[in-house]
């Protein structure tokens, strides 16, 4: 069977030859016949199988055929994805399908500029991949019209709903036309999402290529039973022997938190082993930097939260090691789904603690797959005993101060003044003899400098003779005048009456 004996058109199956593809996968295969006669779909298949080509490229066709241009705010097919990433590599796979038919593609995510967003719809979209978030937010501002989207594709769903986008799904739905095709996708199809399932599709057809939750079949799982505070020792070890015998050449390695993510990230690189986070608190251009590396090899480590687990559709990614187990077992499919993808194979391990022995239950459970159990390395023990004796910071932090100092170059010393001996009495003098303020001649006032001028603290007065702005003995406003007359006031070592 061939793309092209599913009835698709030549300028898809063109696209498809450049890509390198020409026999479909099942989940293809079952599912693009239904989707070309225009009926809805509700899809169950292990991720990793090709869902992103089985419901764009029959799209794609309809969306030729019908032959409509995109009114100005508005889209002809609306696809919702759970994450930023997931809502990318759809878009990106978007286009290269439709390099000949001519349609125009926008994503539209959190993240990013939404104004970009707006002008990127303002004359009007075939395609729209987009996070529910952002586009309740276009729809609120009137930025984008839903009244006339022809095909709704939901991927992901039961993460979605996880994600707490229950609520803005169903007011997505309020705003697209009724008449319309719906294509409803996941990998894990628990009761909750069934029900959701059935307030969106009509008389659906249903494909299911494996079980819900099934693993994919050429990934070899196994568990390693370690104490939670010597899980990265286990990891430095895992890592270390995987490229030196280079069994590994790409590492997905999961925590369950953002914090835990990058106190892993920082303790590879105590041991030298380079890594990227990525996760919720990482902004668009650190996640896009981190995925960016983490593709073309530069870094063979991504550590990552289950906002990572979907839709990472990233070539080479040989190994995912689960450092922490998901307390939610149908993570653990999404998360080593990200490995054995396009027919290869792959290998994932599980550190896990004694108190994360339910969570191994409950994914076994679910899966109907029993790990198997490897033993820790004959140098664990001393790896636990380095790992122990590290400081609490990473190597960078502890030249910063060393190199804020290179860049700075050296601190000027502090200035001292030193005191000064006046008929008995100690004072600071800033500059010059006996200096006051914006000196002039001997015998001035407050803005005199010579010996005795200024403000000096023994003597009544103002000054020896002069008034408030003198600028020679004897001034003032007067001869012998102002305020402190003759000899008398704060003159330069007269003593107190």
């Amino acid at each position: 069977m061939t793309f092209e004996t599913l009835g698709l058109s030549q300028p898809v199956v063109q696209a498809l030859a450049l890509k390198g593809y020409d026999t479909p996968t099942p989940i293809q295969a079952q599912a693009i016949p239904h989707l070309l006669e225009g009926r809805d779909l509700l899809g169950i298949a292990q991720t990793g199988t090709g869902k992103t080509a089985a419901f764009m490229l029959p799209s794609i066709d309809r969306l030729v055929a019908a032959d409509k241009r995109p009114r100005p705010r508005c889209c002809r097919m609306l696809i919702l994805a759970p994450t930023r990433e997931l809502a990318g590599q759809i878009a990106e796979s978007a286009r290269d399908y439709a390099r000949f038919s001519h349609l125009k593609v926008v994503t539209v995510f959190g993240g990013t500029s939404v104004n970009k967003n707006r002008q990127d719809v303002a004359r009007g979209v075939d395609i729209l991949v987009a996070t529910p978030g952002r586009l309740v937010d276009l729809t609120e501002q009137n930025a984008l019209d839903l009244g006339h989207v022809e095909i709704l594709v939901l991927d992901e769903a039961d993460q979605m709903m996880d994600l707490g986008f229950i609520h803005a799904l169903r007011r997505i739905v309020k705003m697209v036309p009724t008449e319309r095709q719906t294509l409803f996708f996941s990998a894990t199809m628990p009761p909750a999402i069934r029900t959701l399932a059935g307030q969106f599709l009509t008389d659906p057809a249903q494909v299911a290529i494996t079980p819900a939750a099934t693993t994919a079949e050429r990934v070899e799982q196994y568990v390693m039973h370690v104490n939670q505070a010597e899980k990265q020792a286990l990891l430095n070890l895992v890592l270390r022997e995987g490229f030196a015998k280079k069994e590994i050449d790409r590492a997905l390695v999961f925590t369950r938190t953002k914090h835990g993510a990058d106190r892993v990230v920082r303790k590879l690189a105590q041991s030298n082993i380079r890594a990227a986070a990525i996760h919720g608190n990482k902004s668009q251009p650190q996640r896009e930097k981190a995925l960016g590396e983490f593709r073309e090899g530069s870094v063979r480590v991504l550590v990552a939260t289950d906002i990572a687990a979907r839709g990472i559709d990233i070539p080479g990614v040989s190994h995912v090691l689960n450092f922490e187990l998901p307390n939610v077992p149908d993570q653990y499919v999404h998360r080593i789904g990200r490995t054995a993808r396009a027919g290869r194979e792959g290998v994932a391990m599980s550190f896990c603690a004694a108190d994360e022995k339910e969570y191994l239950r409950d994914i076994q459970k679910l899966t109907k797959v029993t790990l198997d159990t490897v033993q820790l390395p004959d140098s664990f023990r001393s790896e636990v005993e380095r790992v122990a004796a590290l400081p609490m910071t990473s190597p960078k932090d502890e030249d910063r101060p060393e190199r804020r100092q290179q860049q700075q170059g050296p601190r000027r010393p502090k200035r001292t003044v030193e005191p000064q001996r006046v008929d008995g009495a100690q004072r600071r003098a800033p500059q010059g003899q006996g200096g006051g303020q914006r000196t002039g001649a001997a015998g001035g006032g407050q803005r005199t400098a010579a010996a005795g001028g200024g403000r000096p603290p023994q003597g009544g007065g103002r000054s020896s003779g002069g008034g408030q702005r003198s600028r020679s003995g004897g001034g003032g406003n007067g001869t012998g005048g102002g305020r402190g007359g003759n000899g008398g006031g704060r003159a330069s070592g007269a003593p107190r009456a």
